[in-house]
């Protein structure tokens, strides 16, 4: 009998398939947050190429206005790295992108909600059905108004606080941040899918007074607001000048402090029935951690070198005593 060799492309195939939206977000949150902590585990030299980007990125070269050379001591692989990254480099300002892809996508899956749209009863529907507890609609419906608020409030903040720089970043720093909010946009609802196919609105399936909502929503109003005056202060300070001022007084980056509460505040907001937590936005909040607070560490060591270890001796990076 002749040997029979496994239909591996389409086990593969099968495999894939069975792997929930949810689970699939989950993955690249967890991937992406590994991959930011695989490179701020290089060494110091190539890490300042790979991470550093705004006023943190390498000097140019003030002799012909190139990038940051490599010093003399620096190995194949630093000098390699500070190649690539000279490639694809592009505008600080591309940051608002970010936000209005954010925003785009609300508004997106907002339309296929209400014209039963097929995209939307596709994924949920892959959703729906599976070991997950579901979100209420309410919850849907109240994760997805305080995204919506928080993405408006961050393009607005672009158009009027931003001032034009020279700035640039790395083409791969920004698609991973465009790639983070594309997934975004399908976590604060995807743990809702079962309410999602079951339109239209059932007024009995909107449960919004709990103790988790009204915590989780007094949580973002506090981080959303103090991190809009934290942006507005920021864009009031003489270029490079250190900031001291409100929370930036015990805080090296008070806006970032803002930005884990406020995905901290949808996770729980996004909570099923009988947890504290929501798993898809647990996964977006260890990377936005991972993420920020591997930022938070390199503007550390910027402020230092610019202003002196005197300057933040007394500040903390991002969390209150821990970090």
């Amino acid at each position: 009998m002749p040997f029979s060799y496994p239909a591996l492309p389409e086990f593969i195939f099968d495999t894939l398939c069975s792997i929930s939206p949810a689970e699939w977000c989950r993955a690249f949150f967890i991937l992406s947050s590994s991959s930011v902590l695989a490179v701020a585990a290089t060494p110091e030299a190539a890490r300042r190429y790979l991470l550093d980007y705004g006023a943190r990125t390498p000097a140019k070269d003030s002799s012909n206005g190139r990038k940051d050379k490599t010093s003399r001591g620096d190995g194949p692989f630093v000098k390699l790295v500070a190649m690539v990254t000279s490639c694809g480099q592009v505008p600080h300002s591309w940051f608002i992108a970010f936000y209005t892809t954010s925003l785009t996508c609300s508004i997106f899956w907002l339309i296929q909600y209400l014209t039963r749209g097929n995209i939307l009863d596709f994924v949920a529907s892959r959703q729906a059905g599976t070991s997950d507890p579901s979100m209420s609609l309410g919850q849907v419906v109240l994760v997805w108004t305080l995204m919506f608020l928080q993405a408006s409030r961050r393009v607005y903040e672009h158009l009027v606080f931003i001032k034009p720089s020279a700035s640039k970043m790395w083409i791969v720093h920004w698609s991973l941040g465009i790639c983070f909010y594309l997934c975004m946009s399908i976590s604060v609802w995807v743990e809702g899918s079962e309410p999602i196919l079951n339109r239209p609105l059932n007024p009995t399936n909107m449960r919004l007074a709990s103790l988790k909502s009204v915590i989780s929503v007094l949580v973002y109003l506090f981080a959303w607001t103090n991190q809009y005056r934290c942006h507005k202060y920021l864009a009031g300070l003489k270029k490079y000048s250190l900031p001291g001022s409100g929370m930036f007084s015990i805080l090296i980056c008070p806006h970032y402090t803002c930005e884990c509460l406020l995905y901290t505040s949808l996770m729980v907001a996004a909570a099923p029935e009988g947890s504290w937590y929501n798993k898809t936005l647990l996964s977006a909040l260890v990377f936005v951690l991972v993420n920020l607070g591997v930022t938070a560490r390199g503007t550390r060591k910027w402020s230092i070198d610019k202003f002196g270890a005197e300057s933040v001796a007394a500040k903390w990076n991002m969390i209150p005593f821990v970090f």
